[in-house]
């Protein structure tokens, strides 16, 4: 996409047969530079025209944020225009539309110059500068230095297309790669992620949650189950409590006279120490029985966030002191079980990183989370021939007890080669290619020779250069833009 700048000489005709003068019309245009630029939070992609003294240039300026990869929607973007210690500036205050920004300079001597562009946010700022910026005396010298206006070619996609659609780009990178084995795993509750809550006194089990199921969400201190022995004509624990109660006071009331006898030399040691023992056996009764109780029941509550594993009673039924009745499970925290050939050798000296699937299909590093290898089983027999190799795995995984995910187990020593994310592939009949960006808003589709995968990365063996920058999220609409065999128009002013 080029700006033209025309400029209408009108001549004047003098005709020897005294005719009248006339105006003719010819159209010179100028070529526009179109730039791209990265740092680490910010792509600008620039269009402006050539710059010519004398001359206002006017700049479509397109910033955007490159986490999530949206527009710059507030703030202020200041270009200035050096060389040397001197040098012009403009400053807009806002964008002309979300993510473009639209200053203009007028520049007053040709030369060599540095283009800076200054742009703060209510959340960050950043400079983003081009060197070697030529301001032409005039523009004849700017056409003969650059040639008429040219399309750069690719796979046109505009930054108003991508900023509205779920799209990222990353640079490419150098990365560690291993050897994996590929495995399948299972997953298991981890110590202390799992909860088993037990009737702490005879009675009748009623639901204070509706539709009490498996697998519903439940928070901490959340009633689940009221353990009522109310009209219960033995084992009812309001008696029970009022018994408990009474021997508590009683042997209260005996342990504080006998301590001062104890105390005055009166009775002997051992006397006070039965004395002492009762008492303390008494109140650890009562406040066992007490605790957790309103009106006639017990109450049972989830002892920390997370969902109902297990459901062993049925509402309504009687139960005895210590039957299990529900079990509480954390999603945040599971052991994967996975079991790899002896063949390959794998100890825990050599296994240098576990991936695996979460239930969106995506892979997940299990160091990210915290995790680590448990164990590698060190003996197999002919009734375990594999190895068992048991992960902690600290996430967020809703994955049910017992099921199946895919695993990739990283072991040896690392080779250094290009990588990017499995997802950024195109693959069609087993060839694959990845969305390149050429600049803003022109990409290139371009075949790519994978090697080994390591989890969400994949080797590049041919195709791609580091510091490339390719499409990571959204190369299918980019892939859809170039079949669909029109280019789109621009939504924006030039």
């Amino acid at each position: 996409m080029k700006y033209t700048i025309i400029l209408v000489a009108f001549l004047l005709i003098s005709c020897n047969n005294k005719q009248d003068n006339s105006a003719v019309t010819q159209a010179i245009t100028i070529p526009v530079k179109s730039m791209t630029l990265w740092t680490d939070s910010t792509e600008l992609f620039v269009e402006f025209p050539a710059l010519v003294v004398g001359e206002n240039s006017r700049f479509a300026a397109h910033f955007t944020i490159l986490d999530k990869h949206q527009p710059v929607r507030d703030g202020s973007v200041t270009i200035s225009l050096i060389k040397g210690d001197k040098g012009i500036r403009n400053t807009v205050q806002s964008p002309s539309s979300p993510g473009i920004f639209s200053p203009t300079l007028q520049p007053k001597e040709a030369g060599n110059y540095q283009l800076i562009f200054d742009v703060v946010t209510p959340n960050y700022s950043d400079k983003l500068i081009i060197h070697d910026i030529i301001v032409y005396p005039n523009t004849e010298a700017a056409i003969s230095a650059l040639g008429d206006a040219v399309s750069n070619g690719g796979i046109s996609f505009l930054k108003e297309q991508a900023w509205k659609i779920d799209f990222q780009t990353k640079p490419v990178v150098l990365g560690n790669i291993y050897d994996v084995i590929n495995t399948s795993g299972i997953w298991m509750p981890s110590l202390g992620s799992v909860k088993a809550l037990v009737a702490k006194s005879n009675g009748v089990v009623n639901f204070a949650v509706r539709n009490l199921t498996e697998g519903i969400q439940v928070k901490k201190g959340q009633l689940l189950i009221n353990l009522s022995s109310e009209g219960l004509a033995s084992n009812n624990l309001k008696t029970e409590i009022a018994k408990a109660l009474s021997n508590f006071e009683q042997t209260k009331a005996e342990f504080e006279r006998k301590k001062q006898l104890y105390e005055s030399k009166i009775i002997p040691k051992a006397e006070f120490e039965k004395v002492k023992r009762n008492y303390s056996i008494a109140k650890s009764n009562y406040q066992s029985l007490s605790s957790g109780v309103s009106g006639a029941g017990k109450q049972i509550k989830a002892p920390f966030d997370g969902y109902i594993t297990a459901i062993n009673v049925i509402n309504g039924e009687y139960v005895e002191q210590g039957v299990t009745l529900v079990t509480v499970g954390m999603h945040q925290s599971r052991v994967l079980q996975t079991q790899v050939a002896p063949s390959y050798g794998l100890t825990m000296e050599n296994a240098k990183g576990i991936w695996y699937q979460t239930k969106e299909d995506q892979w997940r590093n299990v160091s990210t989370s915290g995790g680590s290898i448990l164990s590698i089983a060190k003996e197999v027999d002919h009734n375990k021939p594999l190895i068992s190799v048991f992960v902690q795995v600290n996430d967020d995984i809703e994955m049910p007890e017992g099921s199946f995910t895919q695993v990739q187990i990283a072991m040896g020593n690392a080779t250094q080669n290009t990588m990017i994310p499995v997802n950024a592939l195109l693959e069609d009949y087993g060839s694959y290619s990845v969305m390149v960006q050429l600049t803003g808003e022109s990409f290139e589709r371009r075949s790519v020779k994978i090697g080994k995968r390591n989890g969400e990365n994949v080797e590049i063996l041919q195709g791609l250069e580091i510091g490339e920058v390719f499409v990571s999220t959204g190369a299918y609409q980019i892939k859809m833009a170039s079949t669909s065999g029109s280019t789109p128009a621009h939504g924006h002013e030039h």
